[in-house]
């Protein structure tokens, strides 16, 4: 069973409750979170749980019939999400909304190999680097790896590149070295997954591990050695599906895809797959590979080498440089599929910059369109110092530069007073775990009709704008006289296409500053259904730097707001009490959105907005508790962004 204390319980209470598990026979682990702590109780059932929740300091107990009980979805309904720092100040997490890929060699033969590959890797996309320093082989002639050497060099290219190393360790004994030579993720292979004293040795360390599945081994077998682990200090364990053994003689394993979702189910941990050990085919890779990300597989670890030809071992199974290539471009088309993003590398700051780099970097801002856009001019009005303007195509590959570190911040339109909600954009707030809302600003729009010099609007036959524009303008264009509608990525964009037309039949519907940029004429002003025209953009910026950036607006009317998106039970009133969380806070909900969730039918994500108006309620640990008192009542719960808002007019 699971034992969740009170958030106040003292040390004499958590050890007399020990103490009494331990005369129960059960077996503890106390897990101490930022918030409240949890003890994991494993054992015969031979005690009510209810006499427990008597004890005092105890806030509830969940009975788990799992045989895994840290393991089970029970013990911790929400996904775990793996964080790993690296030498970058950069945050790699695994699990969530997230795709990771980690490639290499099977193992470490020399240092020019692994530079090589581990620069080819990194440039196609790769988050860690995988190398065998010590090889488990079937026959004690094969070779063995480079031992301690192997460690020195494989961190050696992931620290020059900015890739975590991820490392097999086949025995206790070399769990000192490996420590020594700051591996940052230890992998079990399949041979080892039930040697139980190696993984209670392992979980002592309280590292990330990546645990792969046995030759046979059952689900639950696999499961109960991650419970290993789990009760052994480590809250950071990574499933790995590398194939089983079948009576199948044509690939190497029979790699298992069906585990991928049944675990799901299961378990809370997050999973990766190993196609590479489980086709041993070259070629058969790539396409195993993207079927996991397909079957909901929160990454892949594959083997390359940059000559599998002289590769000392497992040659065959190893991917082109150039493949893995291929492979992460077809991985960066499908993520979007099922709604995840994929982790990559930030940049390194040049080493002749990082002295200065606070007084010479320049604030970049990606917004979605071309030069002139409303949100181009959100971003010069917003900062108060020159923020360097980022154009990109689409709102998504805004939040995807954010999380690259290729921008530091986002300007993201939400909702129009006429025209309501951009309903991409929330979607991009769950499909991106990595980014944060750190500010907010409304702008007062006003529309012109632009079109080429001496065109008049009887001229007009087709229109181009953003869906947006084209909506808050209909009572505008219905008057107009069989007009075509385009749509455009922006209005400003929308703007260069009549200008590279050269048509005096067609307009934009855009900012009139437009018309300068792209030589056209305004052929009438405030074109608008209502002057009450209003957008609001959010500011964004990626939580997976170590650092804080701090952010200054220009001066206006400004309130404090805090975003908070939530899945509720499927159950009666369950809406009711969410909302009901709120007004016991004191809270001012401002704005409630749904969204439906990916392959769930009839199952909602909400969106909610709340204006902080009292100073006590201005601090991340007010607002942290509300999400506390969310979390007890809902499926999952997520901050977005506690953050200023203001108001700007914008022509």
């Amino acid at each position: 069973m699971v034992i969740v204390l009170k958030q106040n319980a003292s040390e004499k209470e958590r050890n007399e409750l020990i103490q009494y598990l331990g005369d129960k026979s059960f077996k503890t682990n106390i897990i101490k979170g930022e918030e409240k702590s949890i003890v994991a109780a494993v054992g015969t059932l031979s005690i009510n749980p209810h006499d427990v929740e008597l004890l005092a300091g105890v806030e509830r107990v969940i009975p788990i019939s799992k045989p895994y009980k840290m393991a089970s979805r029970e013990f911790k309904p929400e996904d775990t999400v793996i964080e790993i720092k690296n030498n970058r100040n950069q945050i790699i997490r695994i699990g969530g909304q997230r795709i990771i890929s980690i490639a290499g060699p099977c193992a470490v033969e020399n240092r020019y190999q692994m530079m090589e590959i581990a620069k080819s890797v990194a440039a196609s996309g790769a988050c860690m680097l995988r190398g065998g320093a010590y090889k488990p082989r079937s026959s004690p002639y094969s070779f063995q790896g480079l031992g301690e050497e192997g460690l020195i060099l494989l961190k050696e290219a992931g620290d020059k590149y900015g890739l975590p190393v991820v490392t097999e360790v086949v025995a206790s004994e070399f769990l000192p070295v490996m420590e020594k030579h700051g591996v940052d993720v230890y992998q079990v292979g399949a041979r080892n997954m039930q040697n139980f004293e190696l993984l209670k040795n392992l979980g002592k360390l309280n590292k990330p591990v990546i645990l792969k599945r046995g030759l046979s081994a059952t689900i639950e077998e696999w499961l109960m050695s991650a419970e290993y682990l789990l009760s052994s200090g480590t809250d950071k364990v990574i499933l790995c599906e590398r194939g089983i053994r079948t009576y199948e003689k044509a690939t190497r394993n029979t790699l298992d895809l069906s585990a991928v979702p049944v675990l799901r189910g299961m378990t809370h941990l997050p999973i990766i797959v190993d196609p590479s050990h489980a086709l041993g085919i070259r070629d058969k890779i790539p396409p195993m590979a993207l079927a996991s990300i397909a079957a909901g597989a929160d990454g892949i670890i594959v083997e390359v080498h940059n000559c599998p030809e002289k590769a000392l071992s497992d040659g065959p199974q190893a991917l082109l440089p150039k493949m893995f290539d291929k492979l992460m471009s077809d991985i960066e088309v499908l993520a979007p599929v099922v709604n995840k993003s994929v982790v990559h590398i930030r940049e390194a700051i040049p080493e002749r910059n990082k002295a200065s780099v606070t007084q010479e970097h320049k604030i970049r801002c990606a917004y979605s369109g071309k030069k002139g856009a409303y949100a181009e001019q959100a971003i010069s009005r917003y900062f108060d110092t020159d923020a360097e303007v980022v154009a990109v195509n689409s709102f998504r590959e805004i939040f995807q530069s954010v999380v690259d570190g290729t921008v530091d911040f986002g300007m993201v339109p939400i909702e129009n007073t006429l025209a309501g909600s951009v309903y991409q954009n929330y979607d991009n707030l769950t499909d991106f775990n990595d980014v944060e809302i750190v500010g907010a600003v409304r702008l007062r729009i006003q529309h012109a009709l632009l079109g080429m010099k001496g065109a008049k609007i009887d001229d007009i036959k087709t229109i181009y704008s953003h869906p947006q524009a084209l909506t808050q303008c209909s009572k505008f264009i219905s008057s107009l006289d069989n007009c075509n509608l385009v749509e455009s990525v922006s209005t400003a964009t929308a703007a260069q296409m009549v200008s590279s037309l050269n048509n005096k039949s067609n307009a934009a519907i855009a900012s009139e500053i437009n018309a300068d940029y792209y030589k056209l004429e305004i052929l009438q002003n405030d074109i608008e259904d209502d002057p009450e025209n209003f957008t609001r953009f959010i500011v964004i910026k990626s939580t997976n730097v170590g650092d804080e950036d701090k952010l200054k607006m220009i001066s206006g009317n400004t309130k404090n707001v805090a975003s908070i998106v939530f899945t509720t039970k499927n159950e009666p009133g369950a809406l009711y009490n969410c909302l009901g969380v709120f007004q016991d806070c004191k809270l001012n909900l401002t704005r409630l959105e749904s969204r439906p969730v990916e392959s769930q039918p009839w199952h909602y994500w909400f969106y909610a907005d709340v204006v902080i108006d009292d100073k006590s309620q201005q601090s991340l640990s007010y607002v942290q508790n509300v999400i506390n008192k969310l979390k007890s009542i809902t499926e999952s719960v997520r901050l977005l962004g506690l953050y200023s808002e203001a108001d700007i007019a914008v022509k």
